[in-house]
């Protein structure tokens, strides 16, 4: 497990979804960014920045309408303030072409975070989601990286088609599943815990955001699920953001009130 040294107010998020369908959603992430620049130390993206990725080079060498804005945002920022990216389950062919485009550097899947609250096991958090076998068997080829320079050699449109087919048929399989098999397993969480010896663990993917206080271990722990974001179709809008500093860890809204946790 990879361990980094992140001291000062370090902002964490995730599931932002971002796309060319999702304008509010976007205006929202720019702001947000705005923010983070004048207040954290660190910025951590803690994957599903974006709803899908096909590849850095759409990116770097000839990006989207909607895409180019972000990207430069995120490259001032990153000039003063250190940025990590994270992948996840749609963005996580995101590399370090990207990354060192934005001046960037990339989070492992899981990281332990020494900071000034103490230990953070840290990661996306679809690795926790162990009853859902046909997702994580998805999770295990997607994530060969002889299957990925694969996918990365087609055509873009090539590329396209099979992310567009690939998201359909995951949203297809998603609507006949139970609610419980799409959380996390609290024994990939106990194990977890375990493993690590923390007692604070962040992540997202769920799209459940809470702050859960658990005894693992004859100790007792605490879990924080970051906010998805999505501010086109819900009312009121959703998101938010994590805070880690000496005070200890704190969650936002994206009005930058705090969420009872």
């Amino acid at each position: 497990m990879d361990k980094l040294r992140i001291p000062g107010r370090i902002w964490l998020a995730s599931d932002i979804h971002l796309g060319p369908d999702v304008p509010a959603t976007c205006a929202a992430f720019l702001d947000f960014l705005g923010r983070a620049r004048g207040q954290a130390d660190a910025l951590l993206l803690c994957g599903d920045i974006f709803d899908a990725w096909i590849g850095d080079d759409l990116a770097v060498l000839e990006p989207a309408a909607w895409l180019a804005p972000i990207l430069q945002r995120l490259r001032e920022l990153a000039q003063d303030t250190p940025l990590w990216l994270g992948r996840g389950n749609r963005d996580f062919l995101m590399g370090r072409t990207l990354a060192g485009h934005l001046g960037a550097r990339l989070l492992p899947d899981t990281a332990r975070l020494d900071t000034d609250c103490g230990a953070v096991l840290l990661s996306h958090g679809d690795e926790y989601c162990t009853e859902d076998h046909a997702y994580q068997r998805f999770r295990r080829i997607v994530r060969n990286p002889t299957v990925q320079r694969l996918f990365l050699a087609l055509g873009r449109g090539t590329r396209r088609a099979i992310a567009r087919w690939a998201r359909a048929r995951s949203m297809s399989a998603n609507r006949s599943k139970h609610s419980r098999i799409m959380d996390v397993s609290p024994q990939a969480v106990a194990a977890a815990y375990a493993r690590s010896g923390v007692d604070l663990m962040v992540h997202g993917h769920t799209h459940r955001p809470a702050v859960h206080r658990i005894e693992v271990g004859a100790r007792m722990r605490t879990r924080i699920v970051l906010p998805d974001w999505e501010c086109d179709h819900a009312r009121p809008p959703r998101g938010g953001w994590l805070v880690i500093d000496r005070e200890g860890p704190r969650l936002y809204g994206l009005s930058g009130e705090p969420i009872a946790g």
